[in-house]
Order: structure tokens, then C-alpha cells, then sequence
């Protein structure tokens, strides 16, 4: 009876911060980096005196972590209560819990609903697994004096325990996350692996098949993995994490934070039961469109090894120095904006040629893997190749400009969105050959950079001289599809990133 999903975790190519206000969009890409949740039930059978308890026993186990909680689930009014744990519990398969089962009661008919509470009281046991690449491993490579290579992170035994961060900063606060991540939004793959895993195993959706039922199957697992997820981060954040692990790569825009009123009423105490209605039947305004990077190209993400970055505190920065200089900020998110639509408008160009002129644009491609962007025009040889070694140039020049733009936004909000560490080791990345991109995503910081390169040799070749650098070449690569049904635990088989059937966009 057990049930696994999994969601990928993602990487915001472009509309950091900008992302936060309708109607700036972002290109965000999910990747083969995914989290996995397993459910089935606690009990193999019920007591007799087991429907007078209406309590549902619930045991959470992350064993990366070495972390086991146990719970009592009321079925009078689906409250989750923490009954031991070897942590501070976990709220955002808390919350994912409290969502999904309130989902079903609030769905369901009476018959359905007696079966629903039946097989709650088998009780509930949840394992969540994230793959490697959420963390940092390096402390672990460095310490066996291995090198910092992609081969070293595949010699990992895959679900390995987790490195933590220990130190604080002078004034004794704790100034990098509990965790060494890389930056994939765990969290929100985790919450919507959960959410997904439950709905199915309650018999609330299906997730079997490529159809308008699975559409609408997909969309309740946004809704609810949304609202569990901003509840359990004490605020309405975009939802791009979210809407990528749920849906793949895309084009985005957020949704009204009005939406969430009825999931924030619940969290200040009125019952879930009386508000989950009015989530499941918001308006959900945010905009997706089908996205992925052209042929041929290769998405890379790199490790400096600094043990990540806050990303709360950051945009906290941003939004006081919005506050305090609105109209240098807006002129600043103008210009932004419009080197993000360049960005996108020439990927998609690029997508286009790819599509009409596969010949020219191969050819291009493959010379252009193997020359510096100086030399690029010069590979052309008809008018074809041409437009395409022009789409390239331009969406070089966009990054550029969107780097420049949000160094200065950090520098005048006090806070290290492309810290001049990371600018370094960008300058070198893109003046590679066979580079197209480089840049910090998302709200930037000491997170994993990521980088775009051309055609098959160049990823391996920067890989290479990023680990000549002290940077290591993470596994992660585009993925375009989002959460879906596993066949069983990732546990016992060898897990490779494979086309999902379960993606719709």
C-alpha cells in the first residue's frame, strides 16, 4: 500500500527578486535533483477499540538526519500534535499533513469519509529522502582528499547523511542555515513530494496519466503544497519553487498573496476545516507557460563551498531599501525587467531556429562549443547560422546586463547578491569557450552559481576548470518535468533521471 512521489527542485534563472510583484515574470528550470516521500500505513491492521481513539498516529522519518518524530493526528479536527520527536519537528510536512487530509475531508462524501478515517487510523508513516545534490558534500570529498569533481559527488552513496553548519558570525547569531544546501529549494520539493504522496495514498488524486483528470490532479497539488508551504514559512513568498516541483520548467508569474488570506486565518488559530473550502476554491491568478532552455545546451551548477545563504534576509534587505529609495528602485527593477524579457525572448528565438533551421543551428552550436564568444558571428556561414550566432550573442549580453543591474541592487540594499567572490569566478565562467551564460539565481548570495554551455565537450571542460578553482561541479541538470509517482523506495533501486509521463505543463 505504500505510495512515492517525488518533486524536482529548481533553479530561477532569471527575475530574481523581481519575481516577488506581479506582474514580473521569471524563467525558472526544475532539474533531475529530486526530493521523494513514502507513505503507507503505521499498522498492518486496526484494534477493535481503535475508532473510539480518533487519534491517527503519524511517524515522520528523515533519515539523512537520523530524525524520527511521532504524532497525533485528531480526526475530529485534523490538529497535529507532537508527541516525541528527536527535533523540533518538521512544520512543513506538518502542515502538508494538516492541508492534505482537511483536503479530503472537506472533498469526500460520507461513504468516502468513513473510508478516509478507516484508513487514517491505520496510522501514517512518512520517510522523507532528498537526493545529494540539495547539499553540500564537500566537506565530506575534502576530507577523504578526494577531488573536487562531479566523478568524486557520484562516488556518494546516493540519500547520504547531511553536513551541517555549526558556526556563527561575531555576534554569536547564527549566520548560515542549519543546513549545508546548494540552493534547490528542498523545502518546497519536499512539501509538494509530501503533498502528492498523501493526495494519492488518500485516494484523492490519481497521477497516473497524461489527461485533463491528471491537469486538475496537478493543480490541487499546487494549491495545497502552496499554502502548506507558505504557512510554513510564516509568509506568502512567489511560489516559483512550488510551481516547479509541481510542474516542471516554466515561465512564471506569481499569484495574488490574497489568495492565501483564508490559509493565514487558519494559521492564526481558525480552524482549518472551516477554511480549507475557500483554499481549494481561490482564485490562483499566477501564470505559467511551457519553458526549457534550447537543444543542445547544458545547464551546470557550481559549489564555492561557503555554506549557502540566507534567503529571507536578503530579500528583507531588498524590500528596506525599496522602502527607502523607491524611485532609484524602480528604475533599477525597470531595467531588470527588460534585460530579463531580452533573455527570455532570445532563448526562445533560439528554440525557434532550433526548430525551423536544425541543421544552421547545430552547426553553429557545436562550433561554437569549441571558440570563445568573440569568434562566434564568424562560425556563420549563411544567413541562418547567422541569426542564430546573433541569438546567442544577445542573450549573452542580456546576463550581462542583469548581472550588472542586480550587483548595484545589492550594493545599495547592503547585501552580497553577486558578492565580488562570486563575480570572479563568473567573469572567468563565461569568457570559456562554449559558455553561454553564468550568473547567481535566484536572490543570489553564496549559493551554488549555475552556467549554460554549448554543444557536448564544453560542460565537462568548464566542470574541469571549476575544479581547478575550488568549485565543485554539482550532478544537477535540467529536467524538465515535474512531480510525479514512483515505482517504489529510491532506496532500493539505483535512481537516474528518466522522462516522467505524470508532467503536464
Amino acid at each position: 500500500m505504500a505510495v512515492v512521489a517525488s518533486a524536482p527542485g529548481k533553479v530561477l534563472l532569471t527575475g530574481g527578486y523581481l519575481i516577488l510583484e506581479r506582474p514580473n515574470a521569471g524563467i525558472v528550470l526544475s532539474t533531475n535533483a529530486r526530493f521523494y516521500a513514502i507513505v503507507k500505513p503505521l499498522f498492518d491492521q486496526l484494534s477493535p477499540e481503535s475508532w473510539a481513539w480518533a487519534w491517527s498516529d503519524v511517524k515522520l522519518t528523515s533519515p539523512q538526519l537520523n530524525r524520527e518524530s511521532m504524532y497525533k493526528l485528531s480526526l475530529k479536527n485534523l490538529n497535529l500534535q507532537r508527541v516525541s520527536s528527536s527535533d523540533s519537528g518538521n512544520p512543513f510536512v506538518e502542515h502538508a499533513l494538516e492541508y492534505a487530509v482537511a483536503a479530503a475531508n472537506a472533498t469526500f462524501d460520507r461513504s468516502k469519509k468513513e473510508a478516509l478515517n478507516k484508513l487514517l487510523l491505520q496510522g501514517l508513516d512518512i520517510t522523507i529522502l532528498g537526493c545529494n545534490d540539495f547539499y553540500s558534500y564537500r566537506s565530506q570529498i575534502e576530507a577523504r582528499g578526494l577531488p573536487l569533481t562531479p566523478e568524486s559527488l557520484a562516488a556518494l552513496a546516493p540519500f547520504k547523511s547531511i553536513t551541517f553548519n555549526a558556526e556563527d558570525d561575531a555576534s554569536g547569531q547564527q549566520c548560515k542555515p542549519e543546513v549545508a544546501k546548494t540552493g534547490l529549494g528542498s523545502s518546497a520539493a519536499m512539501t509538494t513530494a509530501v503533498v502528492a504522496a498523501l493526495l494519492k495514498y488518500l485516494g484523492l488524486v490519481d497521477l497516473s496519466s497524461s489527461n485533463d483528470k491528471e491537469t486538475k490532479d496537478l493543480d490541487l497539488v499546487h494549491i495545497i503544497a502552496q499554502s502548506a508551504h507558505c504557512i510554513a514559512q510564516g509568509k506568502v513568498g512567489s511560489g516559483f519553487d512550488v510551481s516547479s516541483a509541481v510542474y516542471g520548467s516554466q515561465r512564471y508569474v506569481r499569484f495574488s498573496s490574497s489568495v492565501l488570506s483564508s490559509a493565514q486565518d487558519a494559521a492564526r488559530g481558525l480552524p482549518l476545516q472551516e477554511v480549507i473550502v475557500d483554499i481549494l476554491r481561490g482564485n490562483w491568478d499566477h501564470e505559467r507557460t511551457k519553458f526549457s532552455l534550447p537543444p543542445l545546451m547544458t545547464l551546470l551548477l557550481g559549489e564555492p563551498g561557503v555554506g549557502g545563504s540566507s534567503t529571507p534576509s536578503m530579500v528583507g534587505a531588498v524590500r528596506k531599501w525599496q522602502k527607502a529609495d523607491p524611485q532609484k528602485s524602480q528604475e533599477t527593477w525597470r531595467i531588470l525587467s527588460a534585460a530579463n524579457s531580452v533573455l527570455e525572448t532570445q532563448l526562445k528565438a533560439l528554440s525557434q531556429l532550433a526548430q525551423e533551421h536544425w541543421i544552421a543551428y547545430k552547426s553553429v552550436i557545436d562550433s561554437c562549443s569549441t571558440t570563445k564568444n568573440e569568434k562566434w558571428l564568424k562560425q556563420a556561414a549563411d544567413p541562418n547560422e547567422e541569426a542564430v550566432a546573433k541569438a546567442l550573442l544577445g542573450a549573452r549580453e542580456a546576463m550581462l546586463e542583469i548581472r550588472k543591474h542586480m550587483r548595484q541592487m545589492g550594493e545599495a540594499a547592503g547585501v552580497p547578491i553577486e558578492p565580488e567572490s562570486q563575480t570572479k569566478l563568473l567573469d572567468v565562467t563565461m569568457n570559456m569557450e562554449g559558455v553561454l551564460l553564468a550568473g547567481v539565481p535566484g536572490a543570489g548570495g553564496f549559493d551554488a552559481v549555475f552556467a549554460v554551455t554549448l554543444g557536448s565537450s564544453s560542460s565537462s571542460n568548464l566542470a574541469a576548470t571549476w575544479s581547478s578553482l575550488n568549485v565543485l561541479a554539482l550532478l544537477v541538470r535540467e529536467d524538465p518535468y515535474g512531480v510525479r509517482l514512483e515505482g517504489g523506495d529510491p532506496r532500493s533501486r539505483e535512481i537516474t533521471s528518466g522522462v516522467s509521463t505524470m508532467s503536464i505543463q
